[in-house]
């Protein structure tokens, strides 16, 4: 069956999703580029060290979920020191962590979740919270990827959540979203994390990954960005044509809709898209529509979507002190994306 273009592109401000609480927690798996994801996989890097360390830890508490050896002669043998219910691997952005953490996710046995900390609020928002606790009873291992401290009112109702889980017999496993210009702050990130959910921070290990960046070296680069509308819409109509679903939005109209939809469906607006197109990209000022585009390009980013766009470049787009106030980490995040997805 051959593929006929539109003569207009599909606009994502016209989809309104919906979801059932089993569909949203089905959602829960690594991002599609960590289908394949091992341990054999990782490359850890040899100028860093500490990646092959922390290769070596989650090897060892993946081991966890195997039946555990019987001692030496007449059982007085050496008895395994059984590992933590909990590992928590703290680094920068692009130096593995999300790779480990999905190959941990495969090596383990169901039930099992992985997720980011903003996909598992967000669901826990939509399902309210005794029917979330429900949902998740009986999970072998929960991942939560890029673990935020900068909202109190979130971590602490992931605390209450996890530990609820964890005195049931699940593991967990996290990471955390330290910027790599943060010289040291990724160690007292793992501090206040312990400190928040310190009725089961001695189950937790804390692993450090230093390295670079791997989508983006230089931290001074900017996402590719067309000249004007015009040529923006030409690529749009080319790529359609050689069969691609590409939609095509103003980027005021799509940052009002991402605030109608909540976030826990933001995937389901993606569905059967292969590139999203954005005209007339330019600074926010607001903050919530900063951390809902946020939301969403994680959404985009997992998704493995290109990200076509006029107007300002997109890593510029959120103004003034945002990357200097307390969301910083998660813009960070979502420039360093975002450089990684725009393309031309």
């Amino acid at each position: 069956m051959t593929f006929d273009p539109p003569t207009v592109a599909p606009r994502l401000i016209e989809r309104s999703p919906s979801m059932s609480g089993a569909e949203l927690v089905a959602t829960l798996v690594p991002p599609r580029q960590f289908d394949s994801a091992s341990f054999d996989s990782y490359r850890p890097d040899r100028d860093h060290p500490s990646q092959g360390e922390a290769l070596a830890k989650i090897r060892t508490f993946a081991e966890g979920w195997k039946p555990a050896r019987a001692g030496g002669f007449f059982g007085r043998g050496k008895k395994t020191v059984a590992p933590k219910p909990g590992i928590y691997l703290d680094g920068g952005f692009g130096v593995g962590k999300t790779h480990l953490l999905a190959s941990l996710w495969h090596a383990a046995p169901g039930p099992k979740y992985f997720g980011t900390f903003i996909e598992y609020t967000a669901l826990i928002g939509a399902l309210g919270y005794a029917n979330a606790v429900q949902q998740f009873a009986g999970a072998k291992l929960i991942c939560i990827d890029e673990f935020e401290l900068d909202d109190p009112g979130d971590t602490m109702l992931m605390t209450r959540f996890l530990g609820e889980l964890v005195a049931k017999g699940t593991r967990l496993a996290a990471t955390s979203n330290t910027p790599p210009n943060a010289l040291g702050e990724g160690r007292f990130a793992a501090s206040d994390f312990l400190r928040e959910i310190q009725a089961i921070a001695d189950r937790f290990e804390i692993v450090r990954i230093d390295g670079v960046d791997y989508r983006r070296r230089d931290i001074e680069g900017h996402a590719a960005s067309f000249g004007d509308d015009a040529e923006l819409e030409s690529a749009v109509a080319s790529r359609s044509t050689a069969g691609e679903r590409v939609t095509l939005d103003d980027f005021d109209e799509l940052v009002h809709h991402l605030g109608t939809v909540h976030p826990s469906r933001y995937i389901r607006l993606l569905e059967g898209v292969d590139a999203i197109a954005v005209r007339g990209v330019h600074p926010l000022t607001d903050q919530t529509d900063a951390l809902r585009l946020v939301a969403f390009i994680d959404r985009v980013y997992d998704a493995q979507l290109s990200v076509l766009a006029s107007g300002t470049p997109f890593d510029e787009v959120f103004a003034g002190d945002m990357l200097n106030g307390g969301y910083r980490k998660k813009y960070l995040r979502a420039v360093s994306r975002l450089i990684a997805s725009a393309t031309r």
